[in-house]
């Protein structure tokens, strides 16, 4: 009888736990990122790489939590949606990482700007889950500041991106033009999962209170 108990039991603090497990890995992604782009080296795109690794392997488990919990304290839907979103902007920690090695990409100002604030974004939502429980409103108001860290991220982007129109001299310039947009593009993609990750918090703390 206990297993069945434990079946329907809401495991909440549990979902807390993986969920900010995630969130503890994505933050140390992104700072790795970031000592990437201030120096490239295999020193910091390995960091991100066990990064990426360690929390594909902690959302594993979540997803098996969820698939083995009946009863969720918070709608499963949300817990599947914010363990997503958060595993996205690792996920493109990651591949930036990949795009500037294969693509030989090195890094400028605009994107240690935007790598700086997507670590930024990534401890607010750390801190948003993290309160999550205990303290909604005060996620909620973490989830905020993470959603305008995303929306200074987007400014950055759409600088860089008019930067490189007003470079192109020969087919050279346009190469490396094409390069640049394709890593400008990687950033704002996290930036959006990081924003999805935000509102999915604020949902869930109008759920809860």
């Amino acid at each position: 009888m206990n297993w069945i108990k434990g079946f329907f039991k809401p495991r909440q603090d549990n979902f807390i736990r993986l969920l900010i497990r995630q969130a503890e890995y994505t933050v140390a992604g992104m700072e790795a990122l970031e000592s990437y782009m201030k120096k490239m080296g295999t020193k910091h795109a390995e960091r991100v790489n066990v990064a990426e690794k360690e929390a594909d392997e902690v959302r594993r488990i979540l997803i098996d939590e969820l698939n083995r919990t009946f009863v969720t304290p918070i709608d499963r839907e949300d817990i599947h949606a914010l363990s997503r979103s958060i595993d996205d902007v690792l996920d493109y920690a990651y591949t930036t990482v990949g795009e500037m090695d294969i693509l030989e990409v090195e890094p400028n100002d605009f994107l240690r700007r935007m790598t700086s604030l997507l670590g930024d974004a990534a401890r607010e939502i750390l801190l948003a889950v993290q309160r999550l429980q205990d303290h909604p409103n005060v996620a909620n108001d973490h989830a905020v500041r993470a959603k305008a860290l995303e929306n200074r991220v987007e400014q950055v982007y759409r600088e860089a991106v008019a930067d490189l129109f007003h470079q192109p001299q020969d087919v050279e310039h346009i190469v490396e033009m094409l390069k640049l947009r394709e890593i400008y593009r990687h950033l704002s993609n996290a930036a959006d999962r990081g924003d999805e990750a935000a509102n999915t918090i604020s949902d869930i703390v109008v759920k809860m209170t």
